[in-house]
Order: structure tokens, then C-alpha cells, then sequence
């Protein structure tokens, strides 16, 4: 923290091509989203201006190479919280819970992950979601690229038959292009965490506090309403309840 206090601003990692969470906005050339309004309000909790931030184009790939290499403070980009990444990682209380669904194109008559047997399916490179991909019983092809636009792209070029990923992500690439939709069941339940080196544990408990602040004030839901609103259910959620754990994994 007091490092980071020196420097006189705060570097995220975020993933800027996806839409509602994280993504570089052409009308105003600024980096915007829910989650990286999220990291502003770290950085406004610790200078006093939210603009005291210092963002860092990043892939999901890329998300364990920055980190190790300390080329961040934190990672915005949707983090699911799981073993094998806290072994690289320490994660904040999470302060977003997605569930893996399914997009394909308007016209197709997939009803969900189980009818996409044999079928190519595109997730992110370094997903959890690829992985959830490729052991679903019905044998779909996981097809991995670096963002997910690179997956709208292959999606609308019938390279794909389907993206698979968090509902929070599909929501964003639909926007994109209104002649896809969201089907299925959700198939994963997925706490999503700001991520940051291993024993930064000052700057772990701070960002925690800015996140309880977040949920008591209100200010979450706020954020939520602005930008990812009802697009993945009828009424704005509650945040994510916080749980505190030690990070690491146990049997």
C-alpha cells in the first residue's frame, strides 16, 4: 500500500473488449465497465480521486503473467475465483457471482450447452470457461482465442456454433450484436474476485473494505444498474455476500 501511495496511482489489468464489464469505449476514448468502475473506486479510496488510475491492456491468458511479474496492482478482468489460481494469486471477496451459459445466433435452435455435441464452441484462452467446455458430457469442441471478440467474430463468420462463457460476458456480446441470444441453463456458479500478487495482504484487506463500503453504501447496486442492469435478470441482485477465506485450497 504505501508503495503504491509513493507512485501516485493505481495499475490494473483489465481486459478491454468486453462489453458491460470492461471495455475501451470510441465515443469517448475511455476505459469503462462495471468492473472497472469497481478498481476506480480503489483508487478513488486510496488517493481521493477515482481518475488516479493506471490501466494495463490485458488478455485472460495473460492474467497470471502479470500478476507474477508484479506488472500490476490488480487484475479487473472477470476472475473467477478458483484452486488452481490461488496459487498464484490472492483474490479480494468477491464481488460479482456469474453462471457459464450459452450465445448462438438468433436463427439457431440450440437450446443450451447439451445440444452443441460435435459442435465447435469458442471461449477465451486461460478461462475457466474453456475447461468447463470441454468436459461436458455432450463432447462439444472447445475453440480458444485470445479475446472475446475474437469469438463474436468467429461466432458471426459460422466459424463457431457458440460461445460459452459467463452470462455476465454474453450479456456484453450481445450488445455487440442483436442477432444473437442467451440460451440454456446456467451450468457453473462462478465468484468472481479483484485479483493481486501473493502477500499483498495489506492491499487485499484494503481493497475488502472498499468492497464492504461498496455494499453498505449502496454504491454497488448503483453500478450494477448503470451497466449491467436487467440484461441477465428481472430485477437488480444484491452484491455477492462476503466470504473471507484463507487463500489457499483444501480437500
Amino acid at each position: 500500500m504505501a508503495a503504491i501511495y509513493r507512485r501516485g496511482h493505481l495499475t490494473v489489468g483489465v481486459d478491454q473488449t468486453t462489453p458491460l464489464l470492461s471495455y475501451l469505449d470510441p465515443a469517448t476514448g475511455r476505459i469503462d465497465g462495471f468492473n472497472v468502475a469497481i478498481a476506480r473506486q480503489v483508487a478513488k479510496a486510496i488517493f481521493g480521486t477515482e481518475n488516479a488510475i493506471k490501466f494495463v491492456a490485458i488478455t485472460s491468458a495473460e492474467r497470471k503473467s502479470v500478476i507474477l511479474g508484479r506488472k500490476v496492482d490488480l487484475i479487473a478482468d472477470p476472475t473467477t475465483i478458483v484452486c488452481d489460481r490461488l496459487a498464484w494469486a490472492d483474490f479480494s471477496t468477491a464481488y460479482l457471482v456469474a453462471h457459464q451459459r450459452v450465445l448462438v445466433p438468433s436463427a439457431s435452435d440450440v437450446r443450451g450447452i447439451g445440444d452443441l455435441g460435435g459442435q465447435k464452441v469458442c471461449a477465451a484462452a486461460g478461462t475457466t470457461s474453456i475447461y468447463e467446455i470441454a468436459v461436458q458430457r455432450s463432447h462439444p469442441i472447445p475453440v480458444g482465442v485470445p479475446n472475446w471478440s475474437d469469438c463474436l467474430a468467429l461466432l458471426q463468420q459460422g466459424q463457431v456454433a457458440a460461445i460459452s462463457t459467463t452470462d455476465t460476458v454474453l450479456a456484453g456480446l450481445s450488445t455487440q450484436d442483436p442477432q444473437t441470444k442467451v440460451v440454456g441453463p446456467r451450468f457453473t456458479y462462478e465468484p468472481q474476485g479483484l485479483g493481486m500478487p501473493k502477500n499483498a495482504k495489506d492491499l487485499v484487506r484494503f481493497v475488502n473494505a472498499v468492497l464492504e463500503q461498496l455494499r453498505t453504501d449502496g454504491e454497488w447496486k448503483r453500478l450494477y444498474a448503470r451497466y449491467i442492469g436487467t440484461r441477465i435478470q428481472p430485477r437488480i441482485p444484491d452484491p455477492p455476500l462476503p466470504i473471507y477465506c484463507e487463500t489457499s485450497c483444501r480437500d
